[in-house]
């Protein structure tokens, strides 16, 4: 019982580090753009359809580059669409961006077809991994580095270099950061691109472990507004604890109650805004308030 309870937890880790990557790109536009963007999730399938494109035709290593691709499908995206809804109500960018997530999904299912499509993990990947009662398939420890070592490289973007400072600034003072003569509108679709390729990457790892389909997208918004709730609006650290807490939740509902999977995540979005109404590390973001 200890050792399935355990695997089961790990899996819930890989499960929760996959979270927190669909939820830092959502908190990014989120949180510096102030757009309330429900395509995000077409984004994140978007990604492993691209991946799934790529390894066909060249093999995995041509992979790496589908969230390049999907990042610049989002900056063209926002140059046309979103950025005409800065300033407008929260419940028009809703409207527009769940249209654009409809829009996004119908389109690969006139490309891809509607029937889910197999991605392999790579060969090298194969394998089961043991140590002690832990039993685990190479491919998800895999994942556990690849979504580690993807956040720790974000984090220091954003705090210790200057353009990920400016886009920090430009999210919580648009303003100021234009006044000092930086290009905001540029800087606006670099950050809309960033959360649109950070999606695209939780997207290829989560290709192996779910089936590529369109209604992927469907499976990873929800999820992804509970963990930015969670976590707090904006915060790359809360977005980090909140996924692994609501993958772990998750797994050990699924080992008991596998019924109750879907809701668990619900009621534990409730209870922390009971107990935090503004997320684990949420703050008080004037632009919104």
């Amino acid at each position: 019982m200890l050792e399935s309870l355990l695997s089961q937890a790990v899996n819930g880790l890989v499960l929760g580090f996959i979270y927190v990557l669909i939820a830092v790109g959502l908190s990014i536009t989120f949180g510096l753009l102030g757009i309330i963007n429900f395509a995000h999730g077409a984004f994140f399938a978007l990604g492993a359809y691209v991946a799934y494109q790529l390894y066909q035709m060249f093999g995995w290593p041509a992979v790496v580059f589908a969230p390049i691709i999907v990042g610049v499908v989002g900056m063209v995206v926002e140059v046309v669409l979103i950025r005409r809804l800065y300033g407008k109500e929260p419940l028009i960018s809703l409207i527009v961006t769940f249209a654009l997530g409809l829009l996004i999904e119908a389109l690969i299912r006139v490309f891809w077809g509607s029937d889910g499509k197999p991605l392999s993990p790579p060969s090298a990947l194969t394998g089961v991994f043991e140590y002690g009662p832990l039993l685990i398939t190479n491919y998800r420890v895999a994942v556990l580095l690849a979504t580690a070592l993807t956040l720790a490289a974000l984090w220091a973007f954003l705090s210790y270099t200057p353009y990920g400072r400016i886009l920090r600034a430009g999210g919580r003072d648009p303003e100021m950061v234009d006044m000092l003569g930086i290009n905001l509108p540029r800087l606006l679709t670099a950050a809309f691109g960033l959360g649109c390729a950070i999606a695209a990457i939780a997207g290829v790892l989560a290709g192996p472990l779910w089936t590529v389909s369109p209604s992927m997208a469907t499976n990873a918004i929800m999820p992804a507004f509970v963990v930015v709730a969670i976590g707090g609006l904006g915060s790359f650290r809360g977005a980090v604890f909140a996924g692994l807490a609501v993958g772990v939740v998750i797994s050990l509902t699924i080992q008991f109650k596998p019924d109750a999977a879907a809701a668990s995540m619900y009621a534990f979005m409730f209870l922390m805004l009971l107990l935090r109404p503004r997320g684990l590390f949420g703050e008080r973001w004037e632009r919104f308030e």
